[in-house]
């Protein structure tokens, strides 16, 4: 009576398949976690505008810098501002990979520069600056 078994290449054309498979599923993984902290960086921005609108609504003005938290006489408008997740994706540098507010024109308007590895939605990837205007 014969045994039925594998042959060895049988055995190393199966590891291989796997070996294949294995390495798209992690580029898959990669992918789709570099647009994940793309779409929170945009998430991110729009919740700081929307807080600074409120804050502009009751102070008439928009804040000189941003703390860790938007609030004005008593109101909180965002307990705590976020930061840009981590790593970087894309062209952008450590340096680039935050949101940095700055006040312009005496309080009456800001801007917001942030980074994107790559295009989400209508967003451009690298550099962007939000104003009260919109994301752009």
């Amino acid at each position: 009576m014969k045994k039925k078994a594998f042959t060895l290449i049988e055995l190393l054309v199966v590891i291989a398949i796997i070996a294949i498979l294995a390495t798209l599923s992690v580029l898959a993984l990669q992918n789709a976690r570099a647009k994940a902290r793309d779409s929170k960086r945009v998430a991110d921005v729009k919740q700081i505008m929307t807080a600074l609108e409120l804050y502009f609504n009751d102070a008439s003005g928009y804040p000189a810098t941003l703390g860790t938290s938007i609030a004005y006489d008593g109101n909180t408008y965002l307990t705590v501002v976020p930061s840009s997740p981590n790593p970087q994706d894309g062209d952008c540098t450590t340096v680039q990979n935050t949101y940095a507010y700055t006040q312009d024109d005496s309080g009456d308007s800001y801007h917001i520069t942030y980074c994107l590895g790559g295009k989400t939605g209508e967003i451009d990837a690298d550099l962007n600056t939000a104003t009260p205007a919109g994301l752009k």
